[in-house]
């Protein structure tokens, strides 16, 4: 008897709560529903923006690459313009160096040839003073 009343309770007491009805599960989740399909319509949106913005990023980024390439060449370009620069403005001064140095040899020896000049004069002068005084005698 005592296994009867207690099997009594159990099986009333699982009856007590019951059973949730379709027409209450379905006013539950149709506010989910709605919200969960604006979501999905959102998220398309989204992704069919972000897909027409890879087709524009797309060549944009090919491009990129091409211009990082070709500023990578132009830099190599002006390296060795520079060194080429460098090089030349090098030999320019040495030749300047070069210019000068000859120019300071040549104006000692024009110094060098006035002096002469001057010395030849004055030798010159005293030969025909000398050759003068013995036309006199």
């Amino acid at each position: 008897m005592k296994r009867t009343v207690l099997l009594a309770l159990v099986v009333l007491f699982l009856f007590s709560f019951g059973c949730a009805t379709q027409d209450y599960v379905k006013q539950q989740i149709n506010p989910l529903i709605d919200r969960i399909s604006r979501l999905e319509s959102k998220v398309a949106a989204i992704e069919s923006r972000l897909d027409a913005l890879e087709s524009k990023v797309g060549p944009l980024t090919s491009g990129l690459s091409e211009a990082r390439k070709d500023a990578m060449d132009a830099k190599a370009m002006a390296m060795d313009a520079k060194n080429t620069a460098t090089s030349c403005c090098e030999k320019a001064e040495s030749a300047v160096k070069r210019a000068e140095a000859a120019a300071d040899k040549a104006e000692a020896a024009a110094n060098k040839a006035a002096s002469a000049m001057e010395t030849s004069e004055k030798a010159s002068k005293k030969a025909k003073k000398a050759f003068e005084l013995q036309q006199k005698k």
